[in-house]
């Protein structure tokens, strides 16, 4: 309202692309620094609140970070309430705890080494001020409780600690020690065999004028330690590697997946869990695909998603049956005609998947692109995002060297309009999914992450719930280059990233280095 007249906002169009800043680094490498392979990042995970961050690593090590940044702004509640706009914070994080997980361990029955790196965590549901969480390796889960102890000491004492030796016992020659006069011997657990005090005990001396008062000893909490302790260990329930574990929104289950079974746990519950999808073929020669990624849905408990290496989505219903062999609905695109080469299913294959906040979308990555699906369509995806597409001429090479099977991670903002994912040469791509965007920032994790940042065209605004065609929306396209222009390099990838839950803030791991941004 302005002098009575009634002011009509104009129709919002798309946002705008985000600026992002280097915020931090955790265990930054020096230059020629050599990495080790223990350090390596495996795993990223915020908790729900955003106020927690956990890293897993190939050594077998889970490391908790705690943010530190105020809530409040330094102002009343009165002075807040009549700022018009959000103030943004600069979100630090701080190193809190770490824990050894797993440690390597041998099948004798199968002669076959498990390794002790962390596949995945998943934040449980927090009580009483402590933290709870999954971490699993190739073969085991095991549920961590994080909390902070206190520290107990005594305080106060009838003795005068300066006098005191051993249990309590007063050294009588204590200030002799300096002369010339031979140092007295005392007898284990304080005791001495000079009597010239009258001794009740071996422990406790009386001076010869007795105490004039007796004070107890008093025991006060002077700092708090951290101890993580292992709560639950779930074995023995997978016959091939763990990719996938799932926190169920109910606070009570949990999923865990391998290449041909899911199975369902109750995370008090260790010894026995439920197998609720199972793909292996009676004959394993007829075995087509596996299992890739699965993810429980944010808030119906009875319901889940997996993927498979064929590049579909699985949408399954525990209320239909205690089996889930049938989905209740298949996501997946159909291959153009004529498009079909050697690497075709190589790269259909999906390595991860993650619903939305809401529920409503799922996203999934596989080698070469991002797909964002409504679980209510589908005929295929509502838009497709071109992660690095000036690879294709060199698939042949990634083939050779082993990087086309390299699994990249994804993820979305805690409001939807954004999902990003990881790439080589330590670059991530965020793009914008609210109808109407043409955002496809390129970043790379370092200081300075809009170094390679290459201005794409603006594109056509297309609504998403007004069309059914798929959104396309491409990167730099030069072929063997990188997206600006410089030469790529396949060691240096960036596979783990995650998106602050209410906040534009990613945490994204570069090898042994944890790299956080905000926009």
């Amino acid at each position: 309202m302005n002098g009575g007249d009634e002011v009509v906002a104009a129709p919002a169009g798309p946002p705008q692309p985000l600026e992002w800043k280097f915020s931090q680094v955790f265990g930054e490498r020096t230059a020629g620094e050599e990495v080790q392979e223990v350090d390596i990042i495996s795993a990223i995970e915020f908790d729900k609140s955003g106020n927690h961050l956990a890293t897993g690593d190939r050594g077998g090590r889970v490391v908790l970070f705690e943010r530190t940044d105020a809530k409040d702004h330094g102002g009343s509640r009165r002075d807040l309430e009549s700022v018009d706009y959000t103030i943004s914070r600069h979100p630090e994080f701080r190193y809190k705890t770490e824990f050894q997980s797993h440690e390597p361990e041998f099948d004798y029955l199968k002669s076959l080494e498990i390794e002790e790196k962390i596949n995945k965590i998943r934040w449980c549901q927090t009580a009483n001020g402590a933290l709870f969480l999954l971490s699993t390796n190739d073969k085991t889960i095991k549920y961590w409780k994080v909390q902070e102890k206190k520290v107990k000491k005594i305080s106060e004492m009838n003795v005068d600690p300066s006098k005191a030796i051993a249990n309590g016992c007063i050294s009588s020659i204590a200030s002799s020690s300096n002369s010339s006069s031979p140092r007295p011997s005392y007898l284990a657990n304080g005791g001495s065999p000079d009597k010239s005090y009258s001794y009740l005990t071996n422990d406790f001396p009386f001076p010869p004028g007795g105490i004039p008062s007796l004070r107890l000893p008093v025991v006060t909490s002077h700092e708090t330690s951290l101890i993580a302790r292992c709560r639950r260990v779930y074995a023995h329930a997978h016959d091939y590697h763990i990719n996938s574990i799932s926190s169920n929104s109910d606070g009570e289950t949990f999923i865990s997946a391998d290449d041909l079974r899911i199975n369902l746990w109750n995370l008090e519950i260790s010894n026995q869990s439920f197998n609720i999808v199972d793909v292996k073929p009676a004959n394993m020669e007829d075995l087509t695909e596996v299992i890739t990624s699965a993810e429980f849905h944010p808030t119906h408990c009875n319901m889940l998603a997996y993927s498979s290496s064929k590049g579909s989505i699985r949408l399954v219903d525990l209320r239909q049956s205690a089996l889930c062999d049938t989905h209740a609905k298949l996501f997946e695109e159909q291959e153009a005609p004529g498009s079909r080469s050697f690497f075709t299913e190589i790269i259909a294959s999906i390595s991860d998947i993650k619903f939305g906040k809401d529920g409503r979308y799922v996203l999934s990555r596989d080698y070469m692109t991002l797909k964002l699906w409504d679980i209510n369509m589908d005929s295929g995806p509502v838009a497709t995002f071109q992660v690095h597409e000036y690879l294709r001429p060199k698939l042949c090479d990634l083939y050779e060297n082993d990087s086309i099977f390299d699994k990249f991670e994804c993820c979305l903002s805690g409001d939807g309009s954004r999902v990003a994912t990881g790439s080589y040469s330590n670059l991530f791509r965020v793009f914008g999914c609210t109808p109407g965007s043409a955002e496809a920032t390129t970043l790379e994790a370092s200081k300075n992450p809009m170094r390679r940042q290459v201005q794409t065209p603006a594109r056509p605004a297309r609504s998403l719930g007004s069309s059914l065609t798929r959104v396309v929306r491409r990167g730099a396209d030069s072929p063997g280059v990188d997206a600006n222009g410089n030469s790529f390099d396949f060691t240096t990838k960036l596979l783990h990233l995650a998106w602050h839950p209410t906040e534009n803030s990613i945490a994204c791991a570069a090898a042994n280095s944890l790299y956080m941004y905000y926009a």
